[in-house]
């Protein structure tokens, strides 16, 4: 469960840097003396325990095994990792696990990516499919509207890096498991409330009501920040229920509600000069073209989703798992050009029977299932009179639907061999019909079955270490975004793009324990990769841009110093994350139909992917309840277009976490913290926009900006 909030009456918006960082310091000294006063000050209960990673049991590829016998790169995130930062977002503690990367164009405009996935994520998430619990969460579109979960809603993920359509289906990058229900049950109310720079303010109510048979979970949260940047005030409300019930000894029901009402605006891109000038201004007028001010560009989103789940278990050796649900998103975006109004209704459902029997001394684990979705999405774009919709441009009715089916064998030997193969089978349409302007035009497109195979074995060395090797391929076919633009039918002819991807690690511990480590490497080719471009009247298109070749190396290292809870110092754990890539165009000609130009990008380095990323960091706690939590960033300079001729530089980012933990009467769980982000007050750019006309790369980040707060758990239990 995530612990609530409150926290010093003087908000931190309202002071210099100095006075905030003395603000922070004076609000835990006092409340650590005022709370160590408390007849159980032994937090040893309330501490964030880490079990060890290997020893962590992960749902992907439906192996339910822990993660040292998973043939696989998985990057795994649990609460104790999640709340080492401010608990207005994931990015920060998605950001440590090597090869995924998750951006800010704007405060709530997130963009993820797995292995440099990037390339055709304007805003949002592509190619990777996302599960909330057992329901996709990404949408027939192949969209997935991250920024309509709140922080609170994550309890765990796992993060499977390279394709993973044997099981998943359209996932050339990877996929995304989140978990949403707490790991130990404790009914109660939990509270909380967070205060910060830019008048940040985060709300938090958690109930959780049931017993070990019916488990209860509703949250809310509230979160509204001013932002860093002219024009980036956001405002996001998510509220969500849960529900499980273990029926009978062989059954368990899941349900589970959000809903989610999100604003916020938009700044837009800065030339270099701009971004030199003044980071924190938004997109000025140029032209004919208005400023994100005068357009008041924002994003008004409102998601509701609605799943069912039952898990059933037919005999010792059968279970199935069937899940379906409903989705409605009401999406509105006043642009610099165009007010778009999306309505994105659609549904789907998935089941995966599983069979595992014991032959002799190896087990036989079999998955074999079925996923479906169907989409009605309308879309209209309109003239924006600055912020109002005008005169009606194009009126469209999409409707996609993708299904697949899928099959999967395990068999783990007695010598610590495990051999994994698998398929998918793939097939997806999408029905387009424009209303206006007149004549009425209808297209469909059907695009070619794709066969998705998946070849692992693994072999465990040491009862601690172990060896994989892997060969997948991966598809991922355009949204109807890519395929169809305000300005028309730009990037029609586009194709799937597709690839195969090999790779090898190991995993293990050493030292008794106290030392993890995990690298993998892989060489992934990527035929017909689809690129994003963005024109002079900020309107995204995409291309097929031949074929890529991406190498890379991951790898995640900790060591635990010191873990003796009744010591003073109880805990001391240093970690990083190093990430060297080579991504580059194989073979890349981008021909020119109008000016009959043709440039040669083969070679180029593959816009959006710094060659070297590296995350560190140390965790300390006493015995008391205080803890410490720093946390280093560096980025190397990425390029921004396919010819190589913009890059962003790189840059070097510290963040800090404090706080005090306690435990009033043996129940009542209270914790104060503060932070620190950006400490050195660095000018970057964190969610550029690539191969953008007139050069309007950079989106600027928060520079030094702070947080305080207080959590209390277990309310009126």
């Amino acid at each position: 469960m995530k612990y609530s909030v409150l926290t010093c009456a003087i908000q931190p918006s309202k002071l210099n840097g100095v006075k905030r960082f003395y603000l922070l310091i004076y609000c835990l000294s006092i409340s650590a003396y005022v709370f160590s006063q408390s007849d159980y000050p032994n937090t040893d209960t309330f501490r964030r325990v880490t079990i060890p990673l290997q020893e962590v049991v992960v749902k992907a590829y439906e192996q339910n095994r822990k993660l040292i016998e998973v043939p696989a790169s998985i990057g795994l995130l649990d609460e104790a990792q999640l709340n080492r930062f401010g608990n207005g977002s994931i990015l920060y503690a998605i950001n440590t696990i090597p090869g995924i990367r998750m951006e800010e164009r704007s405060p709530a405009s997130y963009r993820l990516n797995f292995r440099g996935s990037s390339l055709r994520s304007p805003f949002g998430v592509r190619d990777v499919k996302v599960y909330y619990n057992e329901i996709p969460l990404s949408d027939p579109n192949g969209n997935t509207y991250l920024n309509g979960l709140s922080f609170y809603n994550f309890q765990s993920l796992e993060a499977i890096k390279g394709p993973a359509g044997s099981l998943y289906g359209a996932a050339i990058g990877g996929a995304l498991l989140i978990r949403t229900l707490p790991s130990v049950w404790e009914p109660g109310v939990n509270l909380d409330y967070t205060t910060g720079s830019f008048a940040m303010n985060n709300i938090h109510t958690n109930v959780l009501w049931g017993d070990s048979s019916h488990h209860n979970d509703f949250d809310f949260n509230h979160i509204s920040s001013n932002g860093y940047r002219i024009q980036t005030q956001s405002r996001r409300d998510i509220a969500t229920w849960e529900t499980q019930l273990k029926a009978t000894e062989k059954q368990v029901i899941h349900a589970y509600i959000y809903y989610s009402d999100l604003f916020y605006q938009t700044p837009g891109g800065l030339t270099q000069t701009q971004f030199d000038q003044d980071p924190r201004q938004a997109r000025p007028a140029a032209g004919t073209s208005p400023s994100a001010v005068q357009a008041q560009a924002a994003i008004y989103q409102k998601t509701f989703v609605a799943g069912f789940s039952n898990e059933y278990y037919l005999s010792p050796l059968w279970q199935n798992t069937t899940s379906v649900y409903g989705s409605y998103t009401d999406f509105r975006n006043p642009g610099i050009r165009v007010y778009e109004i999306r309505k994105e209704p659609h549904f789907g459902g998935r089941t995966v029977f599983q069979y595992k029997r014991k032959i002799h001394s190896a087990e036989l684990q079999v998955n074999f299932g079925a996923e479906g979705q169907k989409g009605f999405f309308t879309t209209a774009d309109y003239a924006n009179n600055q912020g109002s919709a005008g005169l009606l441009q194009t009126n469209e009715n999409i409707n996609n639907w993708q299904y697949m089916a899928f099959a999967q064998a395990d068999l783990k030997f007695g010598n610590g061999w495990i051999i994994t193969a698998g398929a998918s089978f793939n097939k997806s349409s999408i029905e387009y019909a424009s209303l206006s302007p007149l004549p009425p035009l209808d297209q469909t497109r059907i695009f070619e079955n794709k066969i998705a195979p998946r070849l692992a074995v693994l072999k465990r060395i040491t009862p601690t270490i172990s060896l994989f090797a892997s060969a997948a391929k991966g598809f991922s076919p355009p949204t109807v975004s890519e395929l169809l633009t305000s300005s028309g039918v730009i990037g029609y002819n586009l194709q799937p793009e597709d690839g195969i991807d090999y790779e090898g690690g190991i995993r293990g511990n050493l030292f008794q324990d106290k030392l993890y480590f995990d690298v993998d490497a892989f060489f992934f080719h990527i035929k017909n990769a689809i690129v994003q471009r963005i024109d002079t009247n900020n309107v995204y298109y995409y291309v097929n841009a031949g074929s890529t070749r991406q190498n890379g190396i991951e790898s995640y290292l900790s060591y635990q110093l010191i873990d003796h809870p009744q010591q003073a110092i109880s805990h001391l754990k240093l970690w990083a994350s190093y990430t060297w890539y080579d991504f580059h165009y194989h073979s890349f000609i981008d021909v020119n139909s109008q000016s009959s130009t043709v440039i040669n990008y083969s070679g180029n380095q593959l816009p959006g992917v710094p060659t070297q990323t590296l995350v560190a960091g140390l965790d300390i706690s006493t015995s008391m309840g205080f803890y410490a939590n720093l946390t280093y960033t560096y980025t190397d300079h990425t390029p921004l277009n396919d010819a190589n001729t913009a890059y962003a530089g790189s840059y070097n980012l510290l963040g800090a976490r404090a706080g005090y933990r306690t435990i009033f009467n043996r129940r009542l769980k209270l914790e104060i913290f503060g932070g620190v982000d950006n400490v050195f007050n660095t000018t970057y750019s964190l969610g550029d926009d690539f191969n953008a006309a007139a050069g309007k790369y950079f989106n600027a980040a928060a520079g030094i900006n702070y947080y305080v707060g207080l959590s209390l758990g277990n309310l009126f239990r």
